[in-house]
């Protein structure tokens, strides 16, 4: 039975790649896939906290606390299930620093990101943060860095360590 969805996931998963490298809508994915990169986010919540108000710099530091929780929770499944990454070209560094595909890091972090930020407000970046997360997601799959299962995987991940950090604030 295992084998079979693993199956259905690498079918269906090639079935929403992009076959071309060029144009628009390639170039497009490729951004929107590096819009959910750890080291842009934990950049952009230093330079929030540090030019922020005392609310925009609580919210930057449990969202980095978020992320990272995420990052270690991503890693540690990542190295005990060791699912490849797709066959590709594109994703050259997440392939070479991260060769594992399961769970999807980058959907883990923008639900986790989601989560905080509908938790503690305001609710318009919560609600933001929700329609972009599967975006990125759909994105990297089409860009065959990740399965669908990944995706959702890293949703699943995200939701729990996001329920973590909103519980422990």
């Amino acid at each position: 039975m295992t084998l079979k969805i693993i199956e259905f996931d690498g079918a269906f998963s090639r079935r929403l790649r992009i076959g071309v490298t060029d144009g628009v809508l390639f170039r497009g994915a490729s951004l929107i896939a590096h819009s959910g990169d750890s080291w842009l986010w934990m950049l952009g919540l230093a330079i929030l906290y540090a030019s922020g108000n005392a609310y925009w710099q609580y919210r930057a530091l449990i969202m980095a606390a978020g992320i990272t929780v995420t990052a270690v929770a991503v890693q540690c499944l990542k190295y005990a299930v060791k699912r490849r990454r797709p066959e590709g070209s594109w994703g050259k560094i997440y392939r070479l620093s991260d060769p594992h595909s399961f769970p999807s890091g980058h959907a883990a972090r923008g639900l986790v990101l989601a989560m905080i930020a509908i938790g503690l407000g305001p609710l318009w970046l919560g609600v933001l943060l929700l329609a972009w997360t599967p975006v990125v997601g759909i994105v990297r799959v089409m860009l065959g860095v990740h399965y669908l299962l990944d995706i959702f995987a890293g949703f699943a991940v995200g939701a729990l360590t996001g329920l973590l950090v909103l519980a422990v604030v």
